[in-house]
């Protein structure tokens, strides 16, 4: 049994852009909750601009806190109730959100759109965003927002499942053609895995648009065709790798502007859009409003990864998803600010970071 201590290593945020390693208490689960011990936690895109304080007062609510929302780990205290779920020694990967479980969206399944959003006294979660989150060696978390991991799968590859769970949310909106074709417009990790995941769901060809060193990465990567924007009209470069035809769905991984008219041009008649990547709220997008309409096509908005975790470990144990090779660099939790700066400037290539609080898993690939 594993032996818990007192006290743990953190990173907390104190300030706007200001963040260091604390030595703080580490905390007790409640009823229906579970303690974790942190295996693995990688930087998110969206990490920088909490650390930064883009959205004092809501990303995060106040200071100090501890950020970080995409984690694998281990199971190593009960709460009042959550044995009935898991067991001490329980191999979990997290998710960030936890809903209220009361208000009609969450009823429906829809928790992603909690009506409670930003009410912690509701039971509401949002864990590394507005709450407590996994950049420290222990952390608690609701039962239902932690998921059983086979052993097979590495802390490191279930730290991937929150940025895969993008892809798959996206693509279960959007559905995938049997045999089809995607393009994917943002070779990032979260436009590799959509790619990927697509083509697990029966897409036989896709197509990544972007710029290098990416995009070079992205055919290395299972990328069928790749369009170069710098050398290249994404939506003719798209639809001249589809033999002058538009293809069935688009993922739009990026959020940059006028991708989103970019997309809509891209795709066939009655074809699907999935909005993956999340743009500044500066951007307004002018889109082809008739040609839109007249070809019936489909836009569909996508937040989180609500319902989705479950598959995604599934599909990674079983082999049809691959998320290690994404993981390019690996740091301790001391050598945070190092991290932090690689995954900010890409240097030497870097893909997705990950942080291991409690030092490398014995079996981590």
């Amino acid at each position: 049994m594993h032996s818990i201590p007192k006290t743990m290593k953190a990173l907390v945020l104190t300030g706007l852009g200001k963040f260091e390693l604390q030595e703080v208490s580490v905390p007790s689960p409640g009823p229906f909750e579970v303690l974790c011990r942190i295996g693995a936690v990688a930087i998110c895109g969206s990490d920088p601009e909490i650390i930064r304080g883009g959205l004092p007062g809501y990303w995060p609510p106040s200071y100090p806190f501890i950020a970080g929302h995409e984690w694998a780990g281990e199971v190593v205290a009960l709460g009042e109730g959550s044995g009935y779920f898991f067991k001490i020694g329980d191999r979990v990967a997290g998710e960030p959100w936890k809903g209220c479980g009361n208000c009609p969206n969450c009823v429906a399944g829809h928790y992603n759109r909690c009506m409670n959003y930003g009410r912690p006294e509701s039971g509401m979660r949002h864990y590394g965003f507005q709450y407590t989150g996994a950049y420290a060696q222990y952390s608690v978390y609701s039962v239902k927002a932690v998921h059983m991991m086979k052993d097979r799968v590495s802390f490191r590859e279930g730290s991937m499942v929150d940025t895969a769970g993008v892809g798959l949310h996206g693509a279960e909106l959007t559905g995938i053609t049997p045999g089809g074709t995607v393009a994917v417009i943002g070779p990032g990790p979260i436009g590799i895995l959509a790619m990927r995941i697509a083509k697990a769901l029966g897409a036989s060809r896709a197509i990544v648009v972007g710029r290098p060193p990416r995009l070079e990465l992205a055919g290395k990567l299972g990328a069928d065709a790749l369009v170069d924007i710098q050398e290249t009209d994404p939506i003719e470069g798209v639809r001249a790798a589809n033999g002058g035809k538009g293809v069935d769905e688009v993922f739009e991984c990026s959020g940059s502007e006028g991708t989103l008219h970019q997309a809509i041009r891209m795709v066939r008649e009655g074809g699907r859009i999935g909005l993956l990547g999340i743009p500044s709220d500066k951007v307004m997008e002018k889109i082809p409003y008739k040609y839109l309409c007249r070809n019936e096509i489909v836009i569909c908005g996508s937040k989180a990864t609500p319902n989705v975790s479950d598959k995604v470990l599934a599909l990674i144990a079983s082999g049809q998803l691959v998320v290690k090779d994404l993981i390019t660099h690996v740091f301790p939790l001391d050598d945070f600010g190092k991290a932090l700066d690689t995954f900010v400037t890409r240097k030497d290539g870097a893909m997705k970071v990950v942080i291991e609080p409690n030092g490398a898993e014995k079996t981590a690939g």
